[in-house]
C-alpha cells in the first residue's frame, strides 16, 4: 500500500468533492482505495489517500487523466438534433461566458467513428449504450467515456442522472458535458486564422487543461493538484474560485472575455467524485456536505460526504448555489455549529 496527501480547503466545496474523486479514481486504477481528511493542523489540512502497489496515488490518477480523451455515449436510437443557428449580438450572458464557441469548433474538427448514429458527420465520436441512465438523451448532457487499452473504461455522467436523486447538474446555456470535460482534460485552443486552417495547424493554446498542466507543472500539480490554478472558460461550475458571477459594481467577467483562475483537477475530479455521491440540497440551493476524519473505503466514503455515517468524526459544512444566468454556481462553504 501506499500513501500520499495533498492541501485541501474544507470550505471549498468543488476542492471536496475532487477528493472524493480521487478516491473513486484510485479504487478504479489501483484498488484498495482509502480516504480521509486529517485537520488536526488547521493551517495545513490535507486529504490523505491510500491505495494498493507503491506509486503515489495522485500522481497515478493524475497521469490516467492527463492522458484520457473523453468520447460521449448515449442510448440506442439516439441521434444528434440539427446544429442551431448561432445566436446573435443579444445572445444570453451565460451562453458568451462559457466560450462553447471555441469547444464546438474543436468538436467540428473531430472524426466521427459513428456517422450512422449521428445526424452530422462533423459531430464528435458517439457510441451508443443499453444501459443509459436517462429516459432520452440530450445532447448537452451526454454522458462521457475515457480510457481503453489497457486502462480501465470509465463512464461519467452524473449531471445526466434520470433517478429519483438530484443530479447536481450545474451548468447551463450553450455548453455540452463533452466540451466541458474535453476542456478540462486537453485544454481549449483558439480558432485557427484562416492560415493555420489552410496548412493544418491548430490554433494556438487558450486554457490548459490537466494535460498541459501534468507536461509543465509536474510536481506542483502532484504535490498540490487542487491549488494548481489556471485560465479558464466554461467548467462544470464546481470551483467558487472561477465563479461566473458579476460584481455587484457592474463589471462582467465574461462580456470583457477576462478569464478567471481555477483549477482542471476541481473540476474534473468533483464531476467524478459525485458519480456515486451526492451532498444534501436541503433546501432550494442550499447544499451540505461533511468531510470525515478518519480513511475510509469509497462505498463509506460517499454516504460519509452527504453526512450520512454519523459514527465517526465528522465536520459539516453548508453553502449557497449562486444563479449566472441559467447556471448555479459553487459558493465557498460556512462551517455548521458541531451538535
Amino acid at each position: 500500500m501506499a500513501e500520499a496527501s495533498i492541501p485541501v480547503d474544507l470550505f471549498n466545496p468543488g476542492q471536496v468533492f475532487a477528493c472524493l474523486g480521487f478516491m473513486e479514481a484510485a479504487e478504479i486504477l489501483l484498488g484498495d482505495a482509502e480516504g480521509g481528511f486529517d485537520w488536526s493542523d488547521e493551517t495545513n489540512v490535507r486529504f490523505k489517500l491510500r491505495a494498493a502497489g507503491d506509486r503515489n496515488p495522485f500522481e497515478a490518477v493524475l497521469e490516467f487523466l492527463a492522458e484520457a480523451d473523453p468520447q460521449r455515449w448515449g442510448p440506442i436510437g439516439y441521434v444528434d438534433p440539427p446544429p442551431k443557428k448561432k445566436k446573435g449580438k443579444g445572445a444570453d450572458e451565460e451562453d458568451a461566458a462559457d466560450e462553447e464557441a471555441d469547444d464546438d469548433d474543436d468538436d467540428s474538427q473531430e472524426t466521427d467513428v459513428n456517422s450512422a448514429a449521428t445526424s452530422s458527420p462533423a459531430a464528435p465520436s458517439l457510441d451508443l449504450c443499453e444501459t443509459f441512465g436517462a429516459r432520452v438523451g440530450d445532447k448537452m448532457s451526454l454522458p462521457i467515456r475515457f480510457g481503453g487499452g489497457n486502462r480501465p473504461v470509465v463512464e461519467l455522467g452524473h449531471w445526466a442522472d434520470g433517478s429519483s436523486r438530484e443530479s447536481f447538474k450545474l451548468y447551463a446555456g450553450n455548453r455540452s458535458a463533452h466540451s466541458i470535460a474535453k476542456g478540462m482534460l486537453l485544454g481549449v485552443r483558439a480558432k485557427p486564422s484562416k492560415k493555420q486552417k489552410a496548412e493544418g495547424i491548430p490554433g494556438e493554446p487558450k486554457f490548459k487543461g490537466i494535460r498541459q498542466l501534468w507536461e509543465e507543472q509536474h510536481d506542483a500539480l502532484v504535490n498540490a493538484p487542487l491549488d494548481t490554478l489556471t485560465p479558464m472558460g466554461g467548467s462544470f461550475n464546481f470551483d467558487p474560485r472561477g465563479a461566473w458571477t458579476a460584481i455587484d459594481a457592474g463589471y462582467s467577467p465574461n462580456k470583457q472575455k477576462h478569464p478567471v483562475n481555477a483549477s482542471p483537477v476541481v473540476e474534473f475530479l468533483a464531476a467524478w467524485g459525485l458519480e456515486h455521491a451526492r451532498p444534501d440540497e436541503f433546501e432550494t440551493r442550499r447544499v451540505r456536505y461533511a468531510v470525515w476524519g478518519q480513511l475510509l473505503p469509497p462505498l463509506l466514503a460517499r454516504a460519509a460526504v452527504a453526512g450520512g455515517v454519523p459514527t465517526i468524526p465528522l465536520r459539516r459544512f453548508e453553502f449557497e448555489l449562486d444563479l449566472s444566468g441559467k447556471n448555479k454556481v459553487v459558493t465557498f462553504a460556512q462551517e455548521e455549529a458541531a451538535p
